[in-house]
């Protein structure tokens, strides 16, 4: 439980910090700040992003199979999965985006110029990693046919 919290905490810690280097080279007068963003996305996003998006979606699972909560008992279990998995697939996906704007924010001759914005996806993820923080804190009610199967189960073994 340690390892998925801390996991899953520090990829939205680290995306948080993206999203407010893109909003001051938004809304500042530095152009520093765009080739600054798009160097650190490439800089962290092997060595710290994706490892952290990784550890949440396997620990999140083996911790799923390992409770009470089961992986497809709970809708709730379901949702966060999905977000932690579409997330996972789209920052591996984006990968392909950040190293080419990374080679321009390296090069001398863009000093000064504005590179385009990644807010789009840093802040889409910020706000679907808050999604899954809130359904892991609130566990909303409902349970699958499958988790209402198991229940019946139990209770006709507890009854006999």
């Amino acid at each position: 439980m340690t390892l998925h919290v801390t996991c899953s905490l520090g990829w939205a810690g680290a995306v948080a910090v993206f999203v407010v280097l893109d909003i001051a080279a938004l809304t500042g007068n530095q152009p520093e700040l765009s080739r600054l963003l798009w160097l650190g996305l490439q800089a962290t996003v092997w060595t710290l992003l994706a490892p952290l998006a990784l550890g949440s979606l396997v620990t999140g699972i083996a911790l799923a199979l390992g409770t009470k909560w089961g992986l497809v008992r709970h809708y709730w279990v379901l949702m966060k999965l999905a977000l932690t998995l579409v997330a996972t697939v789209v920052l591996v996906l984006y990968t392909h985006t950040i190293g080419p704007l990374a080679e321009i924010a390296e090069d001398p001759v863009m000093a000064g110029m504005q590179m385009p914005s990644a807010l789009l996806h840093t802040g889409g993820a910020l706000v679907v990693l808050l999604l899954a923080t809130i359904l892991a804190i609130y566990k909303p009610r409902g349970m699958t046919r499958y988790g209402q199967k198991k229940r019946r189960q139990a209770d006709v073994k507890q009854v006999t």
